[in-house]
């Protein structure tokens, strides 16, 4: 079963103009999937194939000349072998082919600020997340309630067999990429360790982020915290909200907060085993909130645009879940996992209007129904779009 991605139209017109196409994505997102179903005559080239890293990198410029011969070439997990990015300039200014070499990255290959500065206007980026809310609901596959999206996650693995169960997939997930994907870009020697810090940040989701106690929980040091974390992000496992920065005569809480990019995951790693186990959890609420906000992520993404995202607490405890700037306007995102609405939800979006002089607030809920009330826009989870 092949599930329609968002993000489609914009890779078609990206290869339309730009010669170097790069998807990013978690592993088992479906990006290997999408562009070969997208680009059905492209060479597929994997470069966690040993035999085939070790060609590219033994000789970068020679196994890219060769490749001239076919239509167009996919070449899959491209971190393995970032340094042809820098033969790829020369190649592409001197072929002037658009949409020739579509790469694709379980990690960001693009880090490295100077290859980056050194491929613009050569090189159109994409990131593919995990399905989003609105794929889940076209493709006719949506949870009943939002306890079950949110523990059963967004990987297309579940929803494209309809046979798999997150208690069996994501366990093994985190297992695959701990033993792949970490040994390649740190040097961890203690998995075990590794796991357990990956679990202790599945407690500290939607909460701020005080790297100095997680260091002392973990038994690791803070630079230790601080690399692993940049691993994590640079794999799109997690990601950090930063909190928004204006002070509105206000002192702001300047730690950042941490979230994953699928909550099946996060679950996994709490050790929930049922949706019934969630509905009791403290984490509900917080994990709901993550799912809201890992969503917000997907819609700019797949819209190839990009997402600015913060926060907002003062020292007083008023608070805001999400800040959205798009351009001049600030949309306030304020999100409770209740199925009922109460009016306290939304008490701190308008004191942030108040302070903020900002009017355009939604309410992200639990349960089915949409209206306005003391200008906030109340929206289902089921449907909430920017």
């Amino acid at each position: 079963m092949f599930l329609e991605r968002d993000i489609s139209e914009y890779l078609k017109n990206f290869s339309e103009f730009f010669p170097i196409i790069a998807l990013l994505a978690p592993r088992q997102s479906g990006k290997t999937t999408l562009v070969q179903h997208f680009f059905k005559n492209y060479h597929y080239i994997n470069l966690e194939n040993l035999d085939v890293q070790q060609a590219a990198l033994l000789d970068p410029r020679g196994f890219l000349e060769k490749l001239l011969d076919y239509s167009g070439v996919i070449i899959d997990e491209f971190q393995h072998a970032p340094e042809l990015l820098s033969y790829l300039q020369v190649l592409v200014d001197r072929e002037k082919r658009p949409g020739f070499f579509i790469l694709t990255g379980s990690q960001n290959f693009l880090m490295n600020q100077a290859i980056s500065q050194s491929l613009a206007g050569r090189v159109g980026i994409l990131t593919l997340l995990p399905l989003s809310i609105k794929e889940i609901t076209d493709a006719g596959l949506q949870a009943r309630l939002s306890e079950e999206a949110v523990f059963k996650g967004s990987y297309p693995r579940i929803f494209e067999s309809g046979k798999l169960s997150p208690e069996y997939v994501y366990p093994s997930y985190v297992q695959t990429y701990i033993e792949r994907d970490v040994r390649t870009m740190s040097q961890v020697t203690d998995l075990g360790l590794f796991k357990k810090f990956l679990g202790l940040c599945a407690a500290r989701v939607g909460q701020l982020l005080n790297i100095s106690a997680l260091a002392t929980e973990a038994g690791i040091s803070v630079p230790t915290v601080n690399a692993w974390l940049s691993i994590l992000q640079a794999s799109y496992i997690i990601f950090l909200l930063q909190p928004y920065h204006k002070n509105f005569n206000k002192r702001l809480i300047k730690s950042s907060k941490l979230y994953f990019y699928d909550t099946g995951v996060a679950c996994s790693l709490l050790g929930l085993d049922n949706v019934q186990q969630l509905e009791k959890h403290y984490l509900r609420g917080a994990l709901f909130e993550n799912f809201i906000i890992a969503d917000i992520y997907k819609q700019f993404y797949n819209k190839a645009k990009p997402a600015t995202l913060y926060f907002w607490r003062d020292s007083h405890g008023h608070e805001v879940d999400c800040i959205v700037e798009q351009g001049n306007i600030f949309l306030s995102i304020e999100i409770k996992s209740g199925m009922t609405f109460d009016r306290r939800f939304i008490e701190g979006l308008i004191y942030w209007q108040e302070v903020s002089g900002q009017t355009k607030s939604v309410l992200v809920y639990g349960g089915n129904e949409n209206f306005s009330l003391h200008n906030v826009d109340i929206k289902s989870w089921k449907n909430f779009k920017i």
